[in-house]
């Protein structure tokens, strides 16, 4: 890779540090909840992914909208049965959530601590602000990076603000993520750089149902430690 980058950016989640499967230990503590009141099928995650979608365009991405979404399609699927109690218990849920310790991933702190040397870094995160800013915190990363972006979405128009508020050119900048579809496709087709780094767990909304945007030129490494040789 011809290497004109001067600014790296990172998604956070899944990418930094563990998180989806955070979620899927509490869909199946949801499940179990429901089981009370009718048999679990697998058509039930798709179900509670259909209401976290209609969702999107008012709660956001976080944990607080999948948290109201796991109540009101608990309510919807129990037709309004299930007890105070058990809506009690998905709240608590929700809260251990937010409460989870910070796991980061392998490799993660060496090569930010040897990319620091040479770039600008930056984190280009998406979802609950609070919350975004507590994990950034709490996760012992935040000494490394010069600018911490948080965003509602992730699309092209975003980044564009991202690199113009930031003074950064296409050029110069390269952005890091687990998600083809938020951290690799739109800075591709910004004109921009980017690796994927795949997780072995990742949110279905995160997938790419149209394959021809595969053909976007991307770089994907199966580790994080693989980025500071590429750039070498």
């Amino acid at each position: 890779m011809k290497n004109t980058v001067k600014i790296i950016a990172f998604d956070a989640d899944d990418t930094l540090w563990v998180n989806e499967p955070i979620f899927t230990r509490t869909r199946v503590q949801y499940e179990e909840i429901l089981s009370h009141y009718f048999e679990i099928t697998d058509s039930l995650e798709q179900e509670l992914y259909e209401t976290e979608r209609n969702n999107l365009k008012l709660f956001g991405y976080g944990i607080k909208g999948f948290m109201l979404s796991m109540i009101e399609s608990a309510l919807q699927l129990t037709n309004y049965k299930i007890s105070g109690m058990d809506i009690e218990s998905i709240i608590k849920l929700g809260k251990e959530m937010l409460q989870h310790p910070v796991e980061i991933l392998p490799g993660v702190e060496e090569t930010l601590k040897d990319l620091k040397e040479n770039y600008k870094l930056m984190v280009i995160t998406k979802g609950d602000l609070f919350d975004q800013e507590n994990k950034i915190a709490r996760s012992g990363l935040a000494e490394y990076f010069d600018v911490v972006e948080i965003l509602s979405e992730k699309t092209i128009e975003a980044y564009a603000d991202v690199l113009k508020r930031n003074n950064v050119h296409c050029d110069e900048f390269l952005m890091v993520g687990n998600s083809l579809r938020s951290d690799v496709l739109p800075v591709c087709e910004l004109g921009a750089l980017a690796v994927h780094v795949p997780f072995h767990d990742t949110w279905m909304h995160e997938n790419i149902v149209d394959e021809s945007l595969l053909d976007n030129h991307y770089i994907k490494i199966d580790e994080i430690k693989e980025l500071v040789p590429l750039l070498v």
